[in-house]
């Protein structure tokens, strides 16, 4: 099998999911299955009454479209990273019903982000190579 076929595949899979769930926060074209427990309510409502959820709505369908056109899928994982671990926490804390649905969204988030490790090994250096805050001492 060809090495790239399960890589496009997860862009894909990836990419449509955050695609298709991000303009249904816009266009309603899904039904959205009910929200159990008071914390859970009250945490997604103040996200949609104050408007947060739209914009999130938007990264999500920018994200999804990054991964889906081949071009940019860094920026793309870049974007929906923090999306993917905010709805994790959620669903392990407040509604777990969703977890295995973002835990394989986040295991091909993880893969996707494997096979473009070379954009991500910056942000985990432990010192900034050209960094102006804190230069090097000169040595005597």
């Amino acid at each position: 099998m060809n090495r790239d076929i399960p890589f496009r595949l997860a862009k894909v899979l990836l990419g449509a999911a955050f695609v298709v769930f991000g303009l249904n926060g816009f266009l309603n074209f899904l039904p959205i299955p009910p929200i159990e427990g008071e914390n859970a309510k009250a945490f997604l409502g103040a996200l949609v009454a104050s408007g947060f959820m739209k914009v999130v709505k938007g990264l999500e369908v920018i994200g999804g479209i990054l991964l889906l056109s081949g071009r940019l899928a860094p920026l793309g994982l870049l974007i929906l990273g923090p999306i993917i671990v905010v709805i994790a926490l959620f669903d392990a804390t407040m509604d777990p019903k969703g977890l295995p649905v973002i835990t394989v969204l986040g295991l091909l988030s993880l893969y996707i982000a494997s096979r473009h490790k070379e954009h991500f090994a910056p942000f985990f250096k432990a010192r900034a190579e050209h960094c102006t805050i804190h230069p090097e001492e000169p040595k005597a």
